[in-house]
């Protein structure tokens, strides 16, 4: 990907943070946009239908998870890739982001080289899996197509956000087949990004609820698989 094609929305409500990611990323030839709310995040990525965006939890007038919950609503935003930044480091506030659909949480602070780094391993990631996971799969009464990135299930289209999409498309290629955790973690998240240990079962949860329990089965100790 061309960084002069990447648009990236940030969004804090410390100016100081802003000028610095802004800095950094502009710097790298990618085009920034930036909002200091939750509010303006979701006004700004309807407008402009950013590539990613990186979101701070902790904002007046609205939150990043519910900003965050917001755009993966928003059809038009459904590949976008939503990545949040915070100083919070407690896990029920990595599970809620995951479970609104973000794609990756970096902890701050976080030095300028990482933060490129990391820009650069989503969207790496993202423009590897497009070109390579195209098609259209049908199992019984799911149908997955990886073009359009959109699932139907009994003749219903259902939102998915790019990481649910991704690990339930992993796990429909090889029915039957165990993928280990760590799999899983490569082949979904990709070996240059860090993400807590739940986040593989918060996503497996929320695929299960919009799926049934019955086609993803948990094998203890070793992985998932997904039964036809």
């Amino acid at each position: 990907m061309n960084p002069e094609n990447i648009k990236i929305l940030l969004v804090d409500d410390e100016p100081d943070i802003l000028e610095f990611m802004e800095y950094n990323l502009k710097k790298e030839g990618y085009q920034t946009f930036l909002a200091k709310n939750g509010q303006e995040a979701v006004e700004v990525a309807s407008k402009e239908k950013p590539n990613l965006v990186i979101l701070d939890i902790m904002m007046p007038v609205l939150d990043g998870i519910e900003a965050c919950r917001i755009m993966r609503n928003n059809p038009e935003l459904k590949n976008t890739i939503i990545t949040f930044l915070t100083a919070r480091n407690e896990d029920y506030s990595q599970i809620a982001g995951f479970d609104v659909g973000a794609d990756d949480y970096i902890s701050k602070p976080i030095k300028p080289r990482v933060l490129v780094s990391r820009i650069k391993a989503l969207l790496r990631r993202v423009g590897g899996e497009e070109s390579s996971n195209s098609g259209l799969v049908k199992i019984g009464s799911l149908e997955i197509d990886r073009e359009k990135y959109s699932v139907t299930h009994n003749n219903i289209e259902l939102t998915f956000p790019r990481k649910e999409f991704e690990l339930l498309s992993l796990l429909i290629s090889k029915p039957g087949k165990v993928f280990t955790r760590d799999e899983i973690m490569t082949r979904v998240w990709g070996d240059d990004i860090i993400v807590g240990d739940r986040t593989i079962d918060v996503h497996i949860r929320k695929i299960r609820e919009k799926l049934g329990d019955e086609s993803i089965k948990t094998i203890k100790g070793v992985g998932y698989k997904f039964d036809t």
